[in-house]
């Protein structure tokens, strides 16, 4: 089959697009360039060679920032392109528009190097003609007749037109059909690509190839172009585009915009730089070591990018699945990939390899495959050959054994169906020996053709049963069906016929459907479809037949005739060349049309020699190039007449001609007109003036019936037509073939029970005969039935579903296309009953006693008596001297009855031979094989000779029972009793085993313990007081199983007490009889019996069953396959039969129950009792205390007759009505009575309970609870209380208590669901106590309590801690300037939840360096300064008083090291937090002046090592001077003093304290107001200065290393705000959040490798996994205790 283009594989929408409708073009804008295809083409090429180049190059560019950005943008540009052009877009209709879409979606970055742009263009360029290309193969998907046609290369089809050449369209569009018709002038070795290529280098070359190959072709499909000459001399190209291609085209483009969009996003999110990597096996296939016919698989998977391709390798040759059919499956899913090897072989002993290739590399893997054969060197394929001739031998696993016995069981009989109906026949297969690994070959058969499975028919085997349906039956189903079943060289086979009836039809009368349509002689515009004719007309004759056909991959049926034809077969023209049909046939009489016909198989409309070419064109792999051939184009060449013209078919309706295309026709595609003449005339006629001829063959229609007429063909093309043909000879318009006349001589004759043999004889001068119809009817009825319904062939039938001893006539018609035969002649009535035959020979002949003179000979019955009894047996001995037989003698002249005879007259001491036939009243059947030789001699020895006649009977399953008749030589002393031995039929004769180990003294045994479906063999031994004798002869095998339908005896009693048993059979033949005995033994004393047989069914009836009869009765079926059954009886079994006789005449009326008593809702007391049944008659009485009592308003009765239930009920009990109750039925004469006493406690105790009930019904009338209070536990860890009520309305009021105290509420309760609850969230000690729910309205109240103390409470919290212990989170680590912390969250914490923490299975012992705690939800175990011995693994232990939970977390390895890593950052960040330089306080914001005043200002600093300290005025460096003094005393005292201000001392002034750890800068605003007076000192802290909460600004030292570095992200964290409190110094300073500062942004500021970084330091309480996340919520504040649900 050929390879689906890749842009079609992905996309199934896209093929079925392709399959089910008309395929057009989408190249529309492309066919409109037809002056600029070879600019465009060596565009495209240039573009390809500078595409590889810059691929070449930014390959080789290695992978620094520009190449690699290059190779990733031209990667991603590509792959767009690439999308849309895999995915068979049709967007690209217009070619600008598309051409800067592509640019966009190519050049996404303006920084492209100029290779990318060049690899971007180059891909731009060949997408430019991807829409040429897509359709590179425009046959695909044709929906051809089979998948080897549903592809066609288009370069067989079209090639560029002769330059000089003419166009002309010599015919209208039809049906969107472009009529431009080119012959192929070269040949191309790339016929198609077979798959999606692994590399861009390859995507592009398969991209331009394709490009370069569609520039070949002239035209396209769907789109059909003229050229109309105008005045200007000007080629105007007009394009008509049909409804379909504009549809498809429209919606492809949806298609390519979707698929672009997610190519896009995808490539939108890999990361080019680590995107290809070289493949590598994960998985490697192992080797393997099997025996022959076994199946092997290799598994390997494989990673890579680009997803590598696997090739698999037999001997460093790649394996060909397509060379070897169903040998080898190669799979490739999610990364798995597979090769099995089906069925091995010696020769597929091997090396094996996957090799897996992308652009990166290639990497291989080896295994082996060792394929063992069996002992003997026997090749075990011969099992499986179909070619040798037939042996008696089969091939085992150890060589040649002796023949397979294959039989079947359960096997299906003739079937009968109708249309539409679903059939199943099945068979169950058994096979002996049973030889583990070989499989049979099942094959089925229809009518001798083997049947392969289709959507009709499905085939199963199981093991053991071989089965086939017909999931739609139709009477093409009908036929002989054979079961094949073979293993090695032999086989058996079994057969059953299968009818199909026609469908019932949708209009009375109509006919039945026509069958067996097919199609022949398909062209590129023609086929004929032939058909049979239906059985069943309707009544009327058939008038004709109407052909409809159908598109593949369509629904809609189109009628192909408007007149109905008669002959049943019709050319059908005007199809569509490369599509693909479907065809149906309905009959019509004058009643109405008939239901279809099964459809045929689908046809393509395409020229022979193109579907020969197809089948056999094989893939071809990607070459590299294409290669093109062109021959010298004949321009101009007008074709010569066609040839070999001639009428293929005539009938009244219409003529078929054929020919063969000229020899001289150029290199242009040709088309035909053909003509017709009158005979004797020359007033030529075009017929097909409108539509071209494309193929050589043409029905002609609308001829005069009885006209001869001539024919001629002419030849056209572009350069002109043609010379016409030379002309056929005259035809007449007349039906060729002629009806058949009837078949003779309607032979019928006796088959079965249900089936008569029809023969007949054919019919004179018949011709091209299709089958034959038989019908039969019961004699004098007048109405005919079909047989058959589908044409038989041959002369012969068997006629199934016949009435048994009905007489039946029979008659025949013959078929053939031109119409049915009139029928036969009524054949002689005959009543249909099994055919009488001679009987089979009989068998295993023995010597049961010898004397002097005499032998007794004893045999078996034959196995087919031939449908009647035997009526006796003839006996022929001869003698033999010295081992030469003489001739034979009759020893008997009058048949004897039995199967034993003793043979008189004998010569003592010689050797004789002995055979014996068979007879009944068909007469003798053939003598036996000649026995074994025996010595005529007087037998003296002493132990008795064999039994004889030892047969089974009643087989079942696990048992059967064996009976003998006594030896006919009793040796010396009388027998006295019988050994019985058996074994399985394929065990050794060493496997013999006793059944009994005394001797019985009955010639009968019942065998029990037998194993279902194991077959075996029997044998009798009699002994007398010499000891024991010979053994019988051994019975036939007897496989034990119960056969379906297998009845038994039944024993029954009637209603006047009569004992009898009965049994059935379903199975008897005309001629069966049912023998009844006793112990085996004929019934000679039958009067106290009567036997009654009527049909199917014998009964046995006892006069008066007593001792006498007791023993075993048994019942044998004659003529039948061993039916019989038995029954025992024994004492204790007619005890029991006498025991119900006795029943049955004076019967009881039986009850299910017994009276009985009952308390019912509202109080009443109720007594009842229940009978199995009760007639329309039965009446009841009712006694208390030996008085009848009767209805009234104290007791109220009822018998319900349907069901049998006898009831009364009393509405209260009182004292008085303490005594016994009986209730008295009569049903007929049936009695009976049942008593119930209430009194004393029992009394006492049903009228309390009643009393009860009768309370709780009026407290029910109110509002009340149906479940008392309760609790439980949600999953947010609170406890709900809960109840049930019923009965509530609006009105009604809940209220709620605790410890006799009403809990307040905020909304009233709204009953939903009639639940009422409580929440009470964070359960706690304090909730303990007793709670009450109360509900009331008008009618009443009720109340429910709940009490949560002690127990009841411990019981509680338990759950309580058990729900919070299960909501705990996993344990997590956070670091902290301390040390390391491990927590877990939980919804709330309580007291009673006990928490344990264990370190590497040891608990922990708590200390100031190691302790827990818990904080909100929250519980965490400290680990300060943690040390080495820190690590391991750690178990939080939760204990919720019953059971402990555990949360497990391993601090090890790189968790310790990270977290201790963390440890000390945030240790040192705590260090240079608590010892940068600061200003603590003391300096305002802003001070205000008069000028001449003096200024002091003071602040105090901190910082350790002591800070340096600087001022700055205006943001320059300041220094003490006369005027101003600065002072730092004490390492921790600044202090500031002008001592007289004027204006210039107006400005901005900073502090700068610095140490190692960090820099803080503190400003203060100085504004001198000049005024006139005396001058004061003002200071920070005096009335004149406002003071207001200071900012500072902090900087680490690492700021100030790296203060000139501008390109780094500032991190945003928290402020830090100092007060103008002076702390102790080694205290550290408090930090306040949700303030961000200048300062304290640039002491959060990090710098990777560098020490000292000012952050916030983190609360032991807080964890960083949890900055950032949502806190868990807590429970819902509590309203008073609870809100009430």
């Amino acid at each position: 089959m050929m390879s689906l283009p890749f842009y079609q594989r992905h996309h199934e929408h896209y093929d079925r697009a392709y399959r089910h409708k008309a395929l057009s073009s989408t190249v529309s804008q492309y066919q409109k360039e037809t002056k600029s295809k070879s600019a465009v083409y060596a565009q495209g090429s240039a573009a390809y060679a500078r595409g590889s180049a810059a691929y070449r190059h930014s390959s080789a560019a290695g992978f620094s920032l520009d190449s690699s950005a290059a190779y990733s943008h031209g990667s991603s540009a590509y792959d767009l392109e690439s999308a849309a052009y895999s995915h068979g877009s049709a967007a690209y209709d217009s070619s600008a528009a598309q051409s800067k879409r592509s640019a966009a979606y190519s050049l996404d970055s303006e920084s492209l190097s100029t290779s990318s742009a060049a690899y971007s263009h180059a891909s731009e360029s060949i997408n430019k003609l991807a829409a040429a290309y897509r359709l590179g193969s425009e046959a695909y998907s044709f929906g051809l007749k089979n998948s080897n046609l549903m592809i066609e290369d288009q370069s067989y089809k079209m090639s560029p037109k002769a330059k000089r050449a003419k166009q002309s369209l010599i015919s209208e569009d039809k049906e969107n059909e472009a009529l431009d018709y080119s012959v192929p002038i070269f040949t191309g070795r790339q016929v198609n690509i077979s798959g999606i290529t692994d590399t861009e280098e390859e995507r592009i070359k398969e991209s331009a190839a394709y490009v370069a190959k569609r520039n070949l072709f002239a035209t396209g499909e769907g789109v059909s172009v003229s050229k109309v000459a105008k005045t200007t001399s000007e080629e105007e190209h007009h394009e008509k585009k049909s409804r379909k291609v504009a549809i498809r085209e429209s919606a492809e483009r949806v298609a390519m915009k979707k698929t672009l969009e997610e190519t896009q996003a995808f490539h939108r999110k890999l990361n080019q730089d680590k995107l290809l990597h070289a493949p590598e096996f994960i998985i490697e296939p192992r080797s393997h070591t099997i025996w022959e016919k076994e199946n092997v698989r290799f598994n390997c998977s494989v990673a890579g990018w680009p997803e590598p391709r696997v090739t698999w390798y037999k001997n460093n040759v790649p394996i060909d699945v397509q060379a070897h059919p169903g040998k080898y499956i190669i799979q490739s899913r999610y990364g798995l990939h597979s090769l099995e090897i089906t069925e091995c072989e010696f020769d597929d002993t091997a090396q094996y390899h996957a090799s897996a290739m992308n652009v990166k590399g290639e990497v291989s893997v080896y295994a082996s495959l060792v394929v063992k054969r069996y002992k003997g060197e026997i090749d075990a394929s011969l099992l499986h050959g179909r070619n040798l001739s037939l042996s008696p031998f089969a091939v085992t696993p150890h060589g040649y054994a002796s023949r397979f016995e294959i039989s079947f069981v359960d096997k299906f009989d003739v079937a009968f169906g109708r249309e539409g109906e679903t059939m199943s026949l099945g068979c169950t297969v058994v096979i002996n020996p049973d030889i583990k690994r070989f499989k049979p070959d099942i094959e089925w058969y229809r009518n001798g053709v083997l049947i392969t499975p289709s959507k009709w028919v499905q085939m199963q085997w199981s093991g053991e049963r071989a089965s086939l349906t017909l999931t739609h039956a139709n009477k093409e189903d009908e036929g002989l069906y054979t079961l094949r079943v073979a293993m090695g060289e032999y086989y058996e086979e079994y057969s059953g016929y299968v009818f199909v009836r026609d469908a019932d039809a949708e209009i009375p009368g109509a006919p039945g459907a026509p069958l067996d349509v097919q199609c022949l002689d398909a062209n590129k515009d023609y086929v004929i479809v032939s058909w049979k004719q239906p059985a069943v007309d309707g009544g009327n004759p058939i008038l004709g037949y109407f052909i409809d056909r159908c598109e593949v991959g369509t629904s809609h049926w189109t009628q192909c005739n408007e007149n109905p034809v008669k002959f049943a077969r019709f050319p059908v023209t005007g199809l569509i060349e490369g599509r693909s049909y479907i065809f149906r046939v309905r009959a019509v009489n004058k009643a109405g049309v008939s239901l279809p016909s099964r459809v045929s198989e689908p046809v393509a409309a395409l020229d022979p020699a193109d579907r020969a070419r197809l089948r056999s064109h094989p893939s071809a792999p990607w070459t590299g190039q294409i290669i093109v051939t062109e021959e010298e184009p004949a321009e101009g060449v007008v074709p010569g007449p066609p040839t070999d013209l001639q009428v293929i078919e005539a009938t009244k309706n219409y003529v078929v001609l054929s020919w063969k295309p000229p020899g001289q026709r150029g290199h242009e595609g040709i088309m035909y007109f053909v003509e017709k003449c009158v005979a004797g005339t020359e007033d030529w006629q075009r017929v097909n003036t409108e539509i071209p001829v494309k193929s050589p063959r043409f029905a002609v229609f609308d001829l005069s019936e009885g006209k001869s007429y001539c024919f001629r063909v002419r030849c056209c093309n572009s350069a002109g037509i043609g010379e016409p043909s030379e002309a056929t000879e005259a035809t007449v318009v007349d039906d060729k073939l002629d009806i058949p006349k009837a078949p003779g001589r309607i032979m019928p004759t006796r088959n079965t029970d249900t089936s008569v043999v029809v023969t007949w004889t054919e019919p004179p001068d018949a011709k091209e005969l299709v089958g034959y119809y038989i019908e039969s009817s019961v004699e004098g009825s007048g109405r005919w039935e079909p047989c058959n319904n589908n044409p038989v062939k041959g002369t012969r039938f068997v006629c199934h579903g016949l009435s048994t001893g009905e007489k039946y006539i029979f008659r025949v018609r013959a078929v053939n296309a031109a119409g049915l035969s009139e029928f036969s002649q009524e054949s002689e009535p005959i009543e249909v009953k099994a055919a009488i035959a001679a009987p089979s020979p009989p068998y295993d002949i023995v010597v049961l006693e010898s004397v002097r003179d005499s032998m007794v000979l004893g045999w078996k019955q034959p196995e087919a008596i031939g449908g009647t009894e035997i009526t006796g047996y003839y006996v022929n001995y001869r003698e033999v001297v010295d081992g030469v037989p003489g001739k034979w003698k009759e020893a008997n002249i009058k048949a004897v009855a039995d199967r034993a005879y003793r043979i008189e007259n004998l010569k003592e001491n010689m050797v004789y031979q002995f055979q014996v036939a068979a007879a009944n009243l068909a007469g003798v059947g053939a003598p036996s094989k000649p026995s074994k030789s025996f010595k005529c001699e007087e037998w003296t020895i002493a132990v008795p000779g064999p039994p004889h006649d030892v047969k089974c009977t009643e087989v079942r399953k696990d048992s059967l029972v064996l009976l003998w008749k006594e030896p006919v030589y009793s040796g010396r002393t009388p027998v006295v009793g019988y050994y019985v031995d058996m074994k399985e039929t394929e065990a050794k004769e060493e496997r013999w085993r006793s059944v009994n180990e005394k001797p019985l003294q009955k010639k009968y045994l019942k065998i029990g313990g037998l194993t279902q479906g194991v077959s075996y063999v029997f044998r009798v031994r009699a002994a007398n007081q010499a000891g024991v004798g010979k053994p019988s002869d051994v019975t036939d095998a007897v496989i034990a199983e119960t056969r379906p339908g297998t009845k038994e005896v039944v024993v029954d009693v009637d209603d006047n007490g009569v004992i009898s048993l009965n049994f059935e059979c379903d199975q008897m033949s005309p001629d069966s009889k049912f023998i009844w005995s006793k112990n085996y033994e004929p019934i000679e004393d039958d009067s106290r019996l009567n036997i009654d047989t009527k049909g199917g069914k014998s009964k046995l009836s006892f006069k008066n069953l007593g001792e006498d009869d007791l023993g075993i009765y048994s019942c044998i079926v004659t003529d039948t396959d061993g039916v019989s059954s038995s029954y025992t009886i024994d004492e204790e079994e007619m005890k029991r039969l006498l025991a119900l006789s006795h029943e049955r005449q004076f019967p009881t009326v039986p009850l299910i129950s017994e009276l009985a008593v009952e308390i019912l809702e509202k109080g009443e007391v109720r007594f009842w009792l229940q009978a199995e049944k009760l007639s329309g008659n039965a009446k009841a009485n009712f006694v208390f205390n030996d008085k009848e009592i009767f209805n009234g308003e104290k007791y109220k009765m009822k018998v319900d007759k349907n069901t049998g239930l006898v009831e009364m009920i009393m509405d209260k009990l009182e004292e008085k009505d303490e005594g016994t109750y009986t209730f008295q039925l009569q049903d007929g004469k049936a009695t009976n009575q049942s008593s119930l006493v209430l009194i004393g406690d029992v009394f006492k105790k049903l009228q309390d309970e009643a009393d009860f009930q009768r309370k709780e019904w009026h407290r029910k009338q109110g509002p009340h609870f149906v479940d008392k209070l309760g609790w439980e536990v949600t999953d947010e860890c609170n406890v709900m209380l809960k109840c049930k009520v019923a009965n509530i309305k609006k009105e009604t009021h809940i209220v709620w208590y605790k410890d006799d105290r009403e809990i307040m509420v905020d909304e009233e309760h709204d009953f939903k669901d009639g639940v009422c609850t409580l929440l009470i969230s964070e359960f706690s000690k304090k909730d303990a106590g007793t709670y009450e729910v109360i509900l009331k309205d008008d009618r009443g109240k009720d109340s429910s309590e709940l009490k949560l103390k002690d127990t009841a409470f411990a019981d509680l919290m338990n759950e309580v801690c058990r729900r919070i212990a299960l909501s705990a989170t996993d344990l997590k680590i956070q670091s902290t300037a301390e040390g390391i912390r491990l927590y877990s969250y939980v919804t709330y914490y309580v007291e009673d939840l006990r928490v344990g923490w264990v370190h590497n299975d040891t608990q922990i012992k708590f200390t100031d360096r190691m302790r827990t705690g818990v904080t909100g939800e929250q519980i965490w175990l400290q680990i300060n300064e943690p040390t080495p011995q820190d690590k391991g693994r750690y178990i939080m232990e939760l204990f919720d008083g019953s059971t402990t939970h555990t949360k497990t977390v391993d601090l090890s390895g790189q968790a310790f090291d990270e977290a201790f890593a963390e440890f000390q950052r945030l240790k040192q960040a705590a260090i240079a937090e608590k010892n940068r330089a600061r200003v603590l306080g003391g300096l305002p914001d802003v001070v205000t002046i008069q000028e001449g005043k003096a200024l002091n200002l003071s602040c105090t600093v901190w910082g350790d090592p002591t800070p340096e300290v600087s001022w700055l005025k205006n943001e320059k460096s300041f220094v003490s001077d006369a005027n101003c003094i600065l002072r730092f005393e004490s390492g921790k005292n600044v202090s500031f003093s002008i001592s007289t201000v004027s204006t210039q001392d107006s400005g901005k002034y900073s502090i700068v304290v610095k140490n190692k750890y960090g820099t803080e800068t503190s400003d203060v605003t100085v504004i001198v107001m000049p005024v006139s007076g005396q001058t004061d000192t003002a200071q920070g802290h005096n009335q004149n200065n406002k003071t207001v909460s200071k900012k500072k600004k902090a900087m680490s030292a690492s700021k100030q290393k790296e203060g000139g570095k501008k390109d780094f992200i500032k991190p945003h964290t928290e402020e830090i705000t100092a007060t103008e409190e002076t702390p102790d110094p080694n205290e550290v300073p408090p930090v306040e959040t949700g303030k961000d500062t200048k300062s304290n942004q640039q002491a959060a500021k990090k710098t990777a490798g560098k020490a000292g970084v000012a952050e916030k330091v983190p609360q032991p309480t807080e964890s960083l996994d949890r900055q950032g996340k949502k806190t868990p919520e807590k429970a819902p504040e509590k309203a008073a205790l609870a809100k009430p649900h």
